[in-house]
């Protein structure tokens, strides 16, 4: 990628480059990019798969630019959906400058873990293992567990907390330091590059993860219809898309109160993310098997990345 021109000139010794965070579902990757970040970009919460999109956060010291990109977890697909995610998330390995192979220390290695390994011992790039919710483990049992995740392969891993910050900075000057010399990619005010209707569809999707449970999390989309801005307030509307009518009646939920509650709690975080009121309007629609549609996958934003 070549950097943005309108950016300043980095001083003598400034590294820079894109550093993905990989590893299987519900690690805590997002939740790391967020702590590395120093704010909230990514969506988190306790179902698997949370993350669709590769997400870019940008991370600027005085001595480098760390642009992290937040993949999908790596997993066996199971609809057509997945096997987007999934291809993506792959796609990314040989096109970076380092790779953090997040893992859970909470348990050993499994065999998600290593096929994700697996996968990393074809990459040129160089890889480090983030061994995320160390807080979960007693002191004494935490040098085992390192050397449980170091048998995955010849990697330097750091034990780090992402809910409590523990290890998080000895981890990021790590990363830094295997970046190349280079220049700004991106100003360094800039946190993510993605558009700012993206996030707010990401925060009412989070809302849902949060709200809903079983089968209702993974069939759900959300799109940004109309954003509407004057001065005292911008008006958002957006449309929530589930494959079943069974689905719309839960999320919507008995007299509309569960939409409603969700709502609210977006509008909030949407608030928090452009400093101002918010009015939000939530639809919810009926999109039968839309995971599994190629067409539909690409209107809703789902498709296979080639860059």
């Amino acid at each position: 990628m070549e950097p943005i021109s309108s950016i300043p000139v980095a001083p003598e010794g400034f590294r820079s480059g894109f550093v993905a965070l990989v590893g299987r579902p519900n690690v805590g990757k997002s939740t790391l990019f967020n702590h590395l970040l120093g704010q909230k970009v990514a969506i988190t919460s306790p179902v698997a798969q949370t993350t669709r999109n590769r997400l870019r956060g940008i991370l600027t010291t005085a001595t480098a630019q760390l642009i992290f990109v937040d993949t999908p977890g790596i997993h066996k697909p199971h609809h057509r959906l997945g096997e987007v995610l999934v291809h993506n998330a792959k796609g990314v390995l040989n096109r970076v400058d380092a790779i953090v192979f997040v893992v859970d220390a909470a348990s050993p290695p499994g065999g998600g873990d290593r096929y994700v390994a697996d996968l990393l011992t074809t990459t040129q790039s160089p890889v480090l293992v983030a061994i995320n919710k160390i807080d979960l483990l007693p002191e004494g049992e935490r040098p085992q567990r390192q050397q449980d995740y170091q048998t995955l392969g010849p990697w330097p891993a750091y034990p780090c907390s992402a809910l409590t910050g523990e290890g998080v900075g000895l981890l990021q000057s790590a990363i830094a330091a295997q970046l190349p010399l280079g220049p700004y990619y991106y100003p360094p005010e800039m946190v993510t590059d993605q558009p700012e209707r993206f996030i707010m569809a990401e925060l009412i999707r989070e809302q849902i993860l949060h709200h809903t449970r079983e089968e209702v999390p993974h069939s759900v989309a959300v799109t940004i219809e109309q954003v509407q801005q004057d001065r005292k307030l911008t008006r958002v509307h957006a449309v929530i898309y589930v494959e079943r009518p069974t689905q719309k009646a839960i999320i919507i939920g008995q007299g509309g109160q569960l939409l409603k509650q969700m709502g609210t709690a977006a509008r909030q975080e949407i608030e928090t993310l452009i400093g101002g009121k918010i009015y939000l309007e939530l639809f919810v629609k009926v999109r039968p098997r839309w995971r599994q549609d190629r067409l539909r996958l690409a209107e809703l934003g789902y498709r296979i990345e080639k860059d």
